[in-house]
């Protein structure tokens, strides 16, 4: 039934949304965290990458994760010559995090999941109301 194709697809998308504010999440849990000795590299932000591909079991395009790689964006410096991650010259590697980039990748990533629970919410009414037809 093609509904339930429509489910499937959506769910799909849900999950991808999923894992895609979980690394949101993770990121801005680690915007502050330096590197624990002298130079070190502190965190490095996740991106996370999506792929479009054919499920056999759904019969159709859908969403999945292609990778959670990592930003190869250049660390930001501090002068911070207390710090214990400071190198030889007293600067701070701080993570390539923007907390801005990741408040508006969180409400992308919301309002996709929140079309895909609209989708399903339709499919199921939609179900619904065929069953109350055939009664």
């Amino acid at each position: 039934m093609d509904l339930d194709k429509a489910l499937g697809i959506a769910a799909r998308g849900m999950d991808a949304q999923t894992t895609r504010l979980r690394v949101i999440a993770e990121n801005l849990a680690n915007q502050d965290t330096t590197g624990s000795t002298s130079g070190a590299d502190p965190y490095r932000r996740k991106t996370v990458t999506f792929q479009n591909s054919l499920d056999r079991q759904l019969g159709g395009d859908a969403v999945s994760i292609k990778q959670v790689g990592q930003d190869a964006a250049e660390f930001p410096l501090r002068y911070d010559p207390s710090n214990p991650a400071a190198n030889a010259d007293g600067y701070v590697k701080l993570p390539n995090v923007n907390s801005l980039v990741e408040v508006m990748d969180m409400r992308e990533a919301e309002r996709s999941y929140n079309a895909n629970l609209a989708v399903m919410q339709a499919t199921r009414s939609m179900l619904t109301r065929t069953i109350d037809l055939l009664k």
